[in-house]
């Protein structure tokens, strides 16, 4: 029965990112975000902290898979425009992704490890700050140094 209730949870938080996926690629705002986007003269370091704050903000509210498929598609044709490696962004996506699932007040992840180990919201979020803490350094650590993620790739014959 436990079983049952923590994995209606999450499946009821999966369920309701997909309906939010179907609403905004309804009504095209992907399109108009890449639109308005490619008429702003920013430099690549700059894009990159406004992307990661995005992404950091909407992992709280957001299941990754949506901000994934949904969200990133609208910044691609901007990191083509301004040199930033693909391989690069899209790890730095996954990583900021996965740091909003666990940040307070609304990380999903939050809640999922709520209702599987039925420890309070509170104590949850009062052990968490340690581990974003980190978490966001190393994250920042990527972004400026794209050598750091990049050199596996690259020894496995990546080109870009």
């Amino acid at each position: 029965m436990d079983s049952a209730r923590s994995s209606a949870a999450v499946g009821i938080v999966i369920g309701g990112a997909f309906i939010l996926n179907f609403i905004v690629i309804s009504e095209q705002i992907p399109q108009s975000i890449s639109a308005l986007l490619g008429d702003a003269d920013i430099n690549p370091i700059m894009f990159l902290i406004v992307v990661n704050v995005l992404i950091l903000l909407l992992g709280c509210v957001l299941d990754a898979t949506t901000i994934i498929l949904v969200i990133v598609p609208l910044f691609i044709p901007t990191c083509e425009a301004l040199g930033i490696d693909l391989v690069h962004f899209g790890v730095l996506v996954v990583v900021n992704s996965m740091i909003g699932l666990i940040t307070p007040p609304y990380g999903i992840l939050l809640f999922v490890i709520n209702a599987v180990t039925d420890i309070p919201l509170r104590e949850i979020i009062a052990e968490i700050w340690a581990f974003l803490a980190v978490l966001i350094a190393a994250l920042v650590l990527m972004m400026l140094t794209p050598d750091l993620v990049l050199w596996l790739p690259r020894m496995l014959g990546y080109q870009g």
